[in-house]
């Protein structure tokens, strides 16, 4: 169970971190972010997430708005993942955690 929530969190990170990268290059590079290669690696990164975030919600949502839906999303499963994490170690023992 430990290794399951171990490996959650860790592509909860990934995750999060190539859609906060993608979010300020987007910003840095304006509107030729779509010729950046690093932008455009980043979102082939975060597009699961974009997907599934755009699967779960309703279509009135802006199209530009889901990667911040699925950013707060991975951040919501990070968040429970690194609970359940401190949770298992507590009854295992820190020192099996390591």
């Amino acid at each position: 169970m430990l290794i399951l929530a171990s490996t959650v969190k860790l592509i909860a990170e990934i995750a999060l971190m190539a859609l906060l990268g993608q979010g300020v290059l987007g910003l840095l590079a304006g509107a030729k972010k779509e010729h950046n290669l690093f932008y455009q690696i980043l979102q082939i990164i975060g597009r699961p997430f974009v997907v599934v975030a755009r699967f779960l919600t309703p279509r009135f949502v802006l199209e530009r708005h889901v990667p911040l839906v699925a950013f707060l999303l991975l951040l919501f499963v990070w968040f429970a993942a690194t609970v359940m994490r401190i949770q298992i170690c507590l009854e295992i023992g820190v020192a099996l955690c390591k």
